[in-house]
């Protein structure tokens, strides 16, 4: 099974396209304790344990885990085997992007240590630094290019017209499209949805599955409804895509109120889906 069939299987069976973000901060997470990496396993696996049906990937944010040393990376080795026993695509938001032999590093670290079954490439030092990750989807594995991030400061550079004439998201985009083996993806932010609209009609017109992956809906501006109702707009199937939603569902109890952050985090994946609606 290659990354589109994996991504399309999932959310078929948990009727779902949410990717559920995991960005640990330990000053937001009330389980007690002294050690931060058992606090951050508790947290995280009572969370997926009670939204695991509901979902259809999970994307850990290294950095988040790494900040707390080899206790955040023990954490997040043990909520990958979690995800992966839930039978759900793991996504490595690790925005890996060096020159050939450092990219080349980097890549087994993700396959072969984490065992991610995707990961998120930077690549803006060109093909030579993303080829070693995209290598690796001739074996099933997945690679989301950042084409056009939510950030503010994504405009320095992303809208910037290239010689052709077009932004550089869209060269950026094209260059998915030259790269493409099947597992190939693009990271495309949730808050300009006629942007996004422009991209995955590009990629629908280039005939090629390419799965988006979608964050900044929730505290960065984005719409679950409006990014669906995009999506459903074009000859694409839906279940190809994930939005991701991060302190959304982590950090729920925080909206809802209440210190029950089990039962929060899963009002709010059911939210989600409810936004999204059906899938087919």
């Amino acid at each position: 099974m290659n990354f589109p069939e994996l991504l399309e299987n999932t959310a078929s069976r948990n009727n779902s396209i949410v990717c559920f973000g995991m960005d640990p901060i330990i000053e937001k997470i009330p389980v007690k304790g002294s050690d931060i990496g058992i606090r951050i396993v508790k947290f995280y696996m009572e969370i997926l344990t009670a939204v695991a049906d509901g979902i259809a990937a999970v994307k850990p944010n290294y950095a988040f885990f790494a900040q707390y040393g080899f206790p955040g990376l023990k954490a997040m080795e043990a909520v990958i085997a979690a995800a992966k026993k839930k039978k759900l695509p793991v996504i490595l938001d690790a925005k890996r992007g060096d020159i050939g032999k450092s990219s080349e590093a980097y890549s087994k670290e993700v396959f072969e240590v984490w065992r991610a079954d995707a990961v998120t490439v930077s690549p803006y030092m060109g093909s030579d630094s993303v080829a070693p990750f995209i290598n690796y989807c001739g074996g099933g594995k997945g690679v989301y290019v950042l084409v056009r991030t939510s950030n503010p400061g994504a405009n320095d550079l992303q809208q910037l017209r290239t010689e052709t004439g077009r932004k550089l998201f869209m060269e950026t985009a094209a260059n998915v499209i030259k790269w493409h083996k099947p597992g190939v993806g693009a990271v495309v932010g949730a808050t300009n949805t006629a942007e996004l609209e422009k991209i995955a009609k590009f990629f629908v017109a280039a005939r090629k599955k390419v799965p988006m992956l979608i964050p900044g809906v929730g505290a960065q501006g984005g719409s679950a409804k409006d990014v669906a109702a995009t999506l459903k707009k074009i000859n694409s199937d839906i279940r190809l895509h994930r939005i991701n939603s991060s302190s959304g569902i982590s950090y729920a109890y925080e909206r809802y109120g209440g210190g029950d952050y089990v039962a929060a985090a899963g009002k709010a994946v059911k939210e989600l889906n409810a936004e999204i609606g059906k899938l087919r």
